[in-house]
């Protein structure tokens, strides 16, 4: 598995700067395999890279496109609302594209397949967006705009924000299904979209950090009771925001 990791590492860097055609990836292969050779001579690379290689490198530039399509719906949404009540409700957007190690462990800790269809079929968060919004509100109004969109197909929803997880997190989740266009295809892509209030991310990113440091094995059940009384402020605060915003006639 740490071979089949280190592989798909330079295959992810490598598709940050490729283009999408069959002759910038070939060409690409020439260098990346003399380097994981070298490394990794135990395994057969040659195999290896014409069995997956370039179907994963791939789907993973589909994955990319897909996140630029999304983001850019968000970008036009946001411009567009602006238009109507003079105020934008998209704070920022952040985007990411699952890691070779958080999808290898997620497709053995699952049990599935360890093959580029499996991936594709089975792992819906692979290309995700976070939509970082002013007020709550903004979150339900986003995320009907872009569900009412003719090429934009929902596949599953978990609303946090009205259901919070037992630690407190907050936010609402959208799997979605949506064309991206290439030279002779269409591809219908899975894309997962996270939409939060500036407190729900905020207080997401640090339990994240406080939860997941190395040195933090486990958390205490105070630590724990802590945490969740802090997203019980983050949202009180969003509460009171969005009352104050209301009275403020917006």
């Amino acid at each position: 598995m740490h071979a089949i990791c280190y592989i798909l590492g330079k295959l992810n860097q490598y598709i940050q700067t490729m283009d999408i055609n069959s002759h910038t990836i070939d060409n690409n292969l020439v260098p990346l395999h003399q380097e994981i050779s070298e490394s990794n001579s135990f395994i057969d690379v040659s195999k290896w890279l014409e069995d997956h290689a370039l179907p994963y490198m791939s789907l993973m530039a589909y994955y990319k496109c897909a996140i630029m399509e999304v983001e850019t719906k968000f970008k036009v949404l946001n411009e567009n609302f602006s238009l109507g009540d003079d105020c934008n409700p998209i704070e920022s957007i952040k985007t990411r594209l699952k890691s070779p190690k958080s999808i290898m462990e997620k497709m053995i800790r699952r049990g599935y397949p360890l093959t580029v269809e499996s991936i594709e079929q089975n792992l819906f968060d692979i290309a995700g967006v976070r939509v970082i919004c002013s007020f709550t509100s903004d979150i339900y109004k986003l995320a009907d705009a872009l569900l009412k969109q003719d090429d934009v197909f929902l596949l599953q929803k978990k609303d946090y924000i009205q259901n919070p997880k037992p630690n407190g997190y907050r936010s609402l989740h959208l799997i979605i299904s949506t064309p991206i266009f290439l030279q002779s295809e269409k591809r219908m892509m899975k894309v997962e979209v996270q939409l939060r209030t500036i407190a729900m991310d905020a207080w997401a990113s640090l339990e994240h950090k406080i939860r997941y440091k190395k040195s933090n094995d486990r958390l205490s059940g105070e630590d724990c009771r802590q945490l969740e009384i802090c997203a019980g402020l983050c949202s009180q605060l969003d509460e009171k925001m969005e009352e104050i915003n209301t009275r403020c006639g917006r």
